[in-house]
């Protein structure tokens, strides 16, 4: 083990630089005041000192730490299989001495992580799949809602040459390599001048060398059975039904959805027509529970016997009966409108019910609408370049006989009027 460097402190070696940074954290609140960083190259790669140097500079300046105390400690390791790699170690002083408070850190796993993929890049090695960000591009993983955004927006480059990177990347053989771009919707197809290309759903054909950043060189070495590669038109048609055949199973969970819809609008209106009827089954009985009480009470305002008939001979039972009518017929007119308020809520309910339907019945048909739109014109697409070949072909046999020389008929043989 050897200590490469040591920057920023006022300490000659590695044990008192440590003990420093403590001393210096003693003064603050932080409780973790160094951070490390471990670089392994992988075992099919080598680093020399200088490049490992240069990663840590990378490293410190994604985190914000290009200020701080340093140090760098390089050895050799030894793996299983008796190999030997030069592996590094960083340590950084997160306090700033002059400000006396820590260095903040936020999301380091990221941002390193971010670092480690261009290294790889970088270096060309074999990338790990944990580092490929392939969820951005793969067709098969499409939802409705990204497929619907994907036609709003165009393919951003970067993102692009990320694709093509990370596909040459994690694979090192031609099979490889092609299952890698099959994923993103992309296909390893034959070119005519080219000789290798990547075909996408609308026809594109992309240079391998040019979009990977390697050497036409390299793409042959690693693609080493050309002529077993479908041809550009076929390539296309590949791609297009990559994403058709997403598509089409959007269109069954539509279908899907739409049956489901069907059945949960019957429930809820049935739910509704229940639940209407016991309101107004509820309200009647209420009512009637009323009229009776309220009737029983008029009733016994009527004396009868002798008070009756004072009541009778005084004017007091026609008085009593005019106050009954009244407030029979107040009672009338207060049940029937609390009948049509009943009526008109539930007229109001069965109306949103169906407004809700409604629209989501519309946006279902909308969107079965656009997928049908979609997969036809992928179709058409697809079938676009195979027209394109028959029609040059057809044009190429034409001028072969037209160019070719016109036999004279023999003597004597009969010739061939008009």
């Amino acid at each position: 083990m050897v200590v490469h460097d040591l920057r920023g402190f006022a300490s000659t070696d590695l044990t008192s630089a440590l003990q420093e940074s403590h001393a210096i954290s003693r003064g603050t609140k932080c409780k973790q005041h160094l951070f490390s960083l471990s670089l392994n190259p992988p075992k099919d790669g080598d680093a020399t000192p200088e490049q490992l140097v240069a990663a840590v500079e990378k490293a410190e300046k994604r985190l914000g730490l290009e200020h701080q105390p340093r140090a760098i400690v390089f050895h050799e390791k030894r793996g299983k299989d008796g190999d030997i790699r030069r592996h590094a170690h960083a340590v950084w002083c997160r306090i700033d001495a002059e400000n006396m408070r820590a260095v903040q850190l936020s999301h380091t796993h990221r941002r390193l992580q971010g670092v480690a993929r261009e290294l790889y890049l970088e270096h060309g090695w074999t990338m790990p799949r944990g580092f490929v960000r392939s969820h951005e591009s793969n067709p098969r993983k499409y939802t409705l809602a990204e497929w619907q955004q994907a036609k709003r927006a165009k393919k951003d480059p970067e993102q692009l040459k990320a694709m093509f990177q990370d596909s040459w990347a994690i694979s090192d053989t031609q099979a490889t390599f092609a299952h890698a771009l099959k994923e993103r919707g992309l296909i390893l197809a034959r070119g005519d001048r080219r000789g290798v290309v990547v075909v996408d759903r609308e026809g594109e054909v992309f240079a391998i060398s040019r979009w990977v950043g390697v050497k036409t060189k390299q793409v042959r070495e690693k693609i080493r059975e050309p002529d077993t590669l479908p041809d550009v038109g076929t390539a296309q048609w590949s791609a297009v039904k990559l994403v058709t055949d997403r598509l089409v199973e959007r269109q069954e969970e539509q279908e899907r959805r739409e049956r489901d819809r069907q059945v949960r609008e019957a429930q809820e209106l049935a739910r509704q027509k229940a639940m209407q009827a016991r309101q107004a089954a509820r309200l009647t009985g209420q009512q009637e529970a009323r009229k009776a009480k309220e009737g029983q009470e008029r009733q016994a305002r009527v004396r009868s016997g002798w008070r009756g008939l004072l009541d009778r001979i005084t004017g007091k039972r026609k008085e009593i009966e005019e106050r009954n009518r009244q407030e029979a017929l107040l009672a009338r007119q207060r049940d029937e409108q609390e009948k049509a308020r009943l009526a008109q809520q539930q007229i109001e309910a069965a109306k949103a019910l169906r407004d809700r339907v409604g629209t989501e019945r519309a946006r279902i048909a909308e969107t079965k609408r656009e997928l049908q739109a979609d997969i036809s014109a992928l179709q058409v697409s697809a079938k676009e370049p195979a027209r394109n070949e028959r029609r040059e072909a057809f044009k190429a046999r034409r001028r072969s006989e037209t160019e070719r020389p016109r036999q004279r008929p023999r003597r004597g043989a009969p010739s061939r009027g008009i």
